[in-house]
């Protein structure tokens, strides 16, 4: 298996797992970058749990041993290309400390180089394949919840907003004055729920996913992290990068993610969606929504 198989793999048993090979489980998934730079005694010490456990867990995963499990892990890192600035502990103060030293355009530098590197990462890690299998199951949905609060509020409804264009049935989550989990009370087999939420992950979200599976609904997951709860049972996983010189989470590798989704829907749909948009802004145009730049 390669590194995203093998992530992937271990992302739908981790669930299953007995407590201590999940525990491991999880430290690897949060922390992929480390699995081809350290041994097992060294991930096993920072994971908590003994070397042994990281060789039952490769096991479990099909591998000979957690040595076998690195070997795609080693052969990445000997090929990729230098990574943005090392993880400031303190964000804040660190960027406090950039503008008493004057050091504005080493700021510059690092943000440009974040939002360059996490977009990257995220198209990288995630081939068109796995694009193109979320928009059909878009399309295929009888109703498609988009789900998003917090930081990840703005990009839900924007999401919501442009596929609304072309669709009649997105449902933007949670309706102003009720949680997220109120709007899978009519949801059903056949229904989508797109569902954002990063570390430290929203319990109302959590919520919300855990009543859409029972119910049958199909689940596109959208997190920072391959060990996010709500990617577990989801039909289709999307890890996005966050990783930014500030304090705040980094969106903009989301923002593009939210956007190419878009775009697959669009390129896979039929004629009648290309003229549901257009008769979209026609109408905008009729209602004087747009200003008529001709008009002195």
């Amino acid at each position: 298996m390669d590194v995203n198989e093998t992530l992937n793999a271990l992302t739908q048993r981790l669930p299953d797992l007995p407590s201590e090979l999940r525990k491991a489980g999880t430290y690897l998934l949060e922390n992929a970058g480390l699995i081809g730079l350290q041994s097992a005694r060294s991930m096993a010490r920072d994971a908590q749990v003994k070397p042994n456990t990281l060789v039952r867990l490769s096991k479990e995963l099909g591998f000979t041993g957690y040595d076998q499990l690195r070997e795609p892990f080693k052969a990445r890192l000997a090929n990729a290309s230098d990574s943005f600035s090392d993880q400031v502990t303190d964000r804040a103060v660190h960027l406090q400390s950039m503008h008493e030293v004057g050091d504005m355009s080493g700021l510059h530098r690092q943000m440009a180089s974040a939002c360059t590197n996490n977009t990257q990462q995220f198209f990288d890690h995630h081939g068109h394949e796995s694009l193109q299998a979320a928009a059909q199951t878009v399309l295929q949905a009888s109703s498609v919840f988009v789900l998003g609060v917090g930081i990840a509020n703005v990009f839900a409804k924007n999401f919501a907003y442009i596929a609304s264009m072309a669709m009649d049935n997105v449902i933007e989550l949670p309706k102003e004055g009720t949680l997220p989990i109120d709007g899978m009370a009519r949801a059903k087999a056949g229904d989508v729920l797109l569902a954002v939420t990063f570390k430290p992950y929203r319990r109302e979200v959590m919520e919300a996913v855990a009543e859409a599976l029972r119910q049958g609904v199909e689940v596109i997951g959208i997190s920072d992290s391959p060990a996010a709860p709500h990617l577990a049972n989801a039909k289709h996983r999307f890890v996005v990068p966050t990783e930014t010189p500030q304090f705040f989470t980094s969106t903009v590798a989301l923002m593009a993610f939210m956007e190419t989704l878009a775009a697959y829907i669009i390129a896979a749909s039929d004629s009648d969606v290309v003229e549901s948009i257009e008769r979209f802004h026609q109408r905008r145009h009729e209602l004087g929504i747009y200003l008529n730049e001709q008009t002195n």
